[in-house]
């Protein structure tokens, strides 16, 4: 009888210390579990190599986006179940405990018997390819901005739809759709920053240009958008050419750090500030600083993560790093005020839109299986699996309170104190 689906759940749970809450269906057909329980696919001898050789979220990453793993059921409950197995559980041993536990070394043994050879399989051709270098130099920014944004743009007009906005929406209740929920988050950037006709608006981060049309369209400003993607900055000179704003909207190939022509009225930056890094924050909050009229406001609008009781122990995730987001790096939302502040800015509004965000990932990810076919034909299948992991894991990661997403109303405030903010400042709600 065919049974690695059992011989596999039970050497899984010994090395795990815990029963395994979904069901296994093996390579050779067998099937064991919870019934009604999400399945876990393993496709093949090769995705229990993969996980013996990179224990955890990377080894089950690179299974998942080979398609030698797969899901059967609900996709997110099952994505819940190993957040719980894998992600969130205090008591994962290391790799030398396991060793010197006779049952756990025997468990292992027996995954490596039933794995078979060769034992390290080549990782996907979508992981990352380190080279060497500093991080977040200007170069190596480049590098990983392209890796994430010159996916193609009619791919992200697949997932994104016709709003092009790749950062959380703003919804005023859950049925609405995604290109309202959009237009309206646009909209709360701009009155949050009290836009007025004539005034300079530097986008940081600009990518396919939204933000610099809305901007310009209903408000009367002048926008710079800068990007360091190329696909991203041909895609939005087109599309400002199209609205007749090419007077008013600039698109360029700009590192923030290579601005030099301010003062701006003011400045947005959303979802950029995750690519910046924690030791190049503080000269980011600096440089915007500078580019600042005074008076000038600074709406930064950036993912946060929980505080660790020990931030020295902070690591990059380990999947996000090797597939999605390289050297992207996150940051509780009050070290993000802090840098604000020690660059000279008075934070004077922080908004959490933690559960806007798990509404904007899941419509994305609706978006992609509903077009399953086409995105695979646009970036191969590898790339939509990671796509759609990706998105559906900070679903939950924002639903589960494990991520948040913060807009931060900063001004320059000019001497003597005078912040031009009025007495009742949140007049945009």
């Amino acid at each position: 009888m065919a049974d690695a689906a059992l011989r596999l759940k039970s050497l899984l749970e010994q090395l795990l210390g815990a029963e395994l809450p979904l069901r296994i269906r093996a390579w050779d057909g067998s099937r064991t579990g919870p019934p009604g329980a999400p399945a876990l696919v393993v496709r093949n001898r090769r995705a229990v190599r993969r996980l013996l050789w990179k224990p955890g979220e990377l080894g089950l990453a690179r299974a998942w986006v080979a398609g030698d793993l797969d899901i059967e059921g609900d996709f997110y409950a099952a994505l819940g179940l190993l957040s719980g197995l894998v992600w969130e559980r205090a008591d994962t041993r290391s790799a030398l405990a396991v060793l010197r536990d006779a049952p756990s070394r025997a468990a292992l043994l027996g995954l490596v018997r039933l794995a078979g050879l060769p034992l390290h399989p080549a990782p996907p051709r979508e992981e990352i390819r380190r080279t060497r270098g500093r991080v977040h130099s200007r170069r190596s920014d480049k590098r990983a901005i392209s890796h994430h944004y010159d996916v193609g743009n009619a791919f992200y007009e697949l997932v994104l739809g016709p709003s092009m906005v790749y950062s959380c929406a703003y919804w005023p209740d859950p049925d609405a759709t995604l290109e309202q929920a959009q237009h309206d988050k646009l909209d709360l950037v701009c009155r949050k920053l009290a836009l007025q006709p004539g005034q300079r608006l530097l986008d940081v981060g600009c990518g396919w240009g939204s933000m610099a049309i809305h901007a310009a369209r209903a408000y009367g400003v002048r926008v710079v958008g800068i990007t360091l993607s190329q696909e991203q900055a041909a895609y939005a000179r087109k599309r400002v050419a199209d609205a007749g704003l090419t007077d008013r909207v600039e698109i360029r190939v700009q590192d923030y750090r290579d601005v030099a022509d301010g003062p701006y009225d003011a400045i947005s930056s959303i979802g950029m500030a995750e690519h910046v890094g924690s030791e190049k924050y503080l000269e980011y909050a600096q440089d915007l600083y500078g580019l600042l009229a005074p008076g000038g406001r600074l709406l930064n609008h950036q993912i946060a993560r929980r505080p660790l009781p020990d931030e020295s122990a902070y690591a990059l995730d380990g999947f996000i790093d090797a597939y999605v987001f390289p050297d992207g790096e996150l940051a509780p939302v009050g070290t993000t005020v802090t840098q604000l502040e020690r660059a000279g800015f008075e934070v004077r509004d922080v908004e959490s839109l933690r559960e806007h965000y798990a509404l904007t990932l899941r419509r994305w990810v609706g978006n992609l299986e509903d077009r399953w076919e086409r995105a695979v034909r646009l970036t191969g299948p590898g790339r939509a699996r990671v796509w759609r992991l990706y998105m559906a894991a900070c679903a939950l990661g924002f639903e589960h309170n494990r991520l948040g997403i913060n807009q931060v109303l900063a001004v320059r405030t000019p001497d003597p104190g005078r912040s031009g903010m009025p007495l009742r400042a949140r007049t945009w709600n």
